[in-house]
């Protein structure tokens, strides 16, 4: 991506090599999600309801 130049050279010696460390993040996550996504959903105590969120409409008066 970047070309190699005098100035990147010492920037990767003094900081270390940013975009590819970023890129190792990057992929640590996307692994990370894509384990969480694959795990079955926990079931969770049903809570209740919201009076104001009725199931069916009302019935027309």
């Amino acid at each position: 991506m970047f070309q190699q130049t005098p100035v990147y050279d010492r920037l990767v010696a003094e900081r270390g090599d940013i975009p590819v460390q970023v890129r190792g993040e990057a992929d640590r996550i996307h692994r990370h999600l894509a384990r969480v996504l694959r795990q079955p959903p926990i079931s969770q105590p049903s809570a209740p309801r919201n009076a104001f969120d009725p199931k069916a409409p009302p019935a027309a008066l």
